[in-house]
C-alpha cells in the first residue's frame, strides 16, 4: 500500500476527537463546549470557562464560587513557592520564567485542586516575573478577587479600574481554548505518554514561546508605532509588502474570514472607551486594519486575509495597562485552561501519540 504523507505542519490531519472546541475557519466561528465564544465573552467570567472546559458544562453559581475559591487558593500557594524556585524569575523573558518556575510544581491527581494550582501558579509566576523584571517586589495575590482583576493588580501594583478588569476577563475567556494549535498539541503529546499535567503544561509553554505561535501581539504595537498616523497606513503597508515583509496581526492558519476572537476584543475596547478608558491605538488600529486588508486584497486577490486575534489583543492588553513584554505570558494565563482540559481528554483516551515519518535520506550502498 502506498505511503500517505501528510502536508508540512500536519495541516488537515486529524489527531484526536474532542468535545472541547470547534474552529470553523470558513465561517469565522469558534465553538467552545457548545457555546459560541462571542456569547461566552459577554456572559461568563474566566472562572466559568475554566469550569466549562474542565467539567463539561458551565458551572452553577455555587460551583463557580468553588472554582473561584480553588483558583484563589492556587494563587496563594504559588506565591508561597516564590522563595523556593531559585533564579527562575531572573530569566530574560516571561516565558522562560514561566517554563522554569512551573517545573517546580508537584504533580497531583488531576482534580480541581491540581487544575487550579497549575492555573494559579501560571498567573502568579507571570505577574511575579513582571514585577521582578522591573526591579519591584512581587505582590501577594488576593484570593477574594476574580482571576483577571487579581492578575492586573499583581502586575501593575494598583487596584485596577473595573472596566479594565472586565476587558482582561473577556480576553482570558476568548483565548482560553482554540482547537489543536501547536501548544495544545504539545500538551496532548506529553499527556499521551501518561506523564503528568505539570509536564504537559511546561511543554506547552515551550511551544507557546515560539514567535510563530504566541509572540505576535507585541510586534503589532511595534507596527502601529512605526505607522504613527492613520494617514500613513496605506503607504507604510505598501512599502512593507513590496519589501516582502510580513504584516503582523493579519492572516491565520485556519480562519479564511475574520477571526471571531478579534471581533470580541474590538468590542471589549469599545466598552473600555465608553467607560472612559482611552486607547490611543484604537483609531489607528482600525485604519491600519482596513488599509492592510485592501492592500493584501490587491496583491492576493484569490486569498482573503483578515485580522487575527493578535491584532486587537495588542490594543486590549495595552489599554488595560500591560507592557508588551507581558503579552505572551498573559496568553498563557488564559490558555492553561485549554491545555489542562486537552490533557485530561488525552489521559482518558489512554493511547500514546506516535506518528510515523517518511525517510528521504541516503541509504547504505549495497555490498559488492
Amino acid at each position: 500500500m502506498a505511503t500517505q504523507i501528510a502536508k508540512g505542519g500536519l495541516e488537515g490531519v486529524v489527531v484526536a476527537e474532542t468535545t472541547l472546541s470547534r474552529v470553523d475557519g470558513e465561517r469565522g466561528r469558534l465553538v467552545v463546549r457548545g457555546h459560541d465564544v462571542e456569547s461566552l465573552a459577554k456572559t461568563t467570567a474566566f472562572e466559568g470557562v475554566f469550569g466549562l472546559l474542565l467539567e463539561g458544562a458551565l458551572p452553577t453559581p455555587a460551583r463557580q464560587r468553588e472554582i473561584s475559591s480553588a483558583l484563589g487558593a492556587g494563587r496563594q500557594e504559588a506565591f508561597e513557592l516564590l522563595g523556593g524556585i531559585g533564579d527562575a524569575l531572573s530569566a530574560p523573558s516571561g516565558m522562560d520564567a514561566l517554563r522554569a518556575s512551573l517545573a517546580h510544581l508537584r504533580p497531583g491527581d488531576g482534580d480541581l485542586t491540581e487544575h487550579a494550582r497549575i492555573a494559579g501558579a501560571t498567573h502568579v509566576f507571570a505577574a511575579a516575573w513582571s514585577r521582578t523584571h522591573r526591579g519591584q517586589a512581587p505582590i501577594a495575590p488576593d484570593p477574594s478577587q476574580g482571576h483577571a482583576a487579581d492578575y492586573l493588580r499583581t502586575v501593575t501594583g494598583t487596584a485596577p479600574d473595573p472596566a479594565c478588569s472586565a476587558a482582561l476577563d473577556a480576553y482570558l475567556v476568548t483565548v482560553a481554548e482554540h482547537g489543536m494549535n501547536a501548544s495544545t498539541f504539545t500538551a496532548r503529546v506529553v499527556a499521551s505518554t501518561q506523564s503528568d499535567r505539570v509536564s504537559a503544561v511546561v511543554a506547552a509553554i515551550g511551544a507557546l514561546k515560539g514567535p510563530l505561535h504566541g509572540g505576535a501581539p507585541g510586534p503589532v504595537l511595534d507596527m502601529l508605532d512605526a505607522i504613527g498616523e492613520p494617514e500613513r497606513a496605506e503607504a507604510w503597508l505598501t512599502e512593507e509588502l513590496e519589501a516582502g515583509r510580513r504584516i503582523m496581526g493579519l492572516g491565520h492558519r485556519v480562519y479564511r474570514v475574520r477571526d471571531p476572537r478579534g471581533a470580541v476584543l474590538e468590542t471589549a475596547i469599545e466598552r473600555l472607551e465608553r467607560r472612559g478608558v482611552r486607547s490611543h491605538y484604537l483609531r489607528l488600529a482600525r485604519s491600519v486594519e482596513q488599509a492592510a486588508i485592501g492592500a493584501l486584497a490587491k496583491r492576493h486577490p484569490n486569498r482573503r486575509l483578515e485580522t487575527n486575534v493578535e491584532f486587537y489583543t495588542a490594543v486590549v492588553l495595552d489599554a488595560v495597562g500591560l507592557e508588551r513584554e507581558m503579552f505572551t505570558p498573559t496568553f498563557a494565563v488564559a490558555r492553561v485552561a485549554g491545555w489542562l482540559a486537552h490533557a485530561e481528554e488525552q489521559f482518558a483516551a489512554g493511547r500514546i501519540i506516535r506518528p510515523s515519518q517518511h525517510y528521504v535520506g541516503p541509504m547504505p550502498e549495497a555490498a559488492a
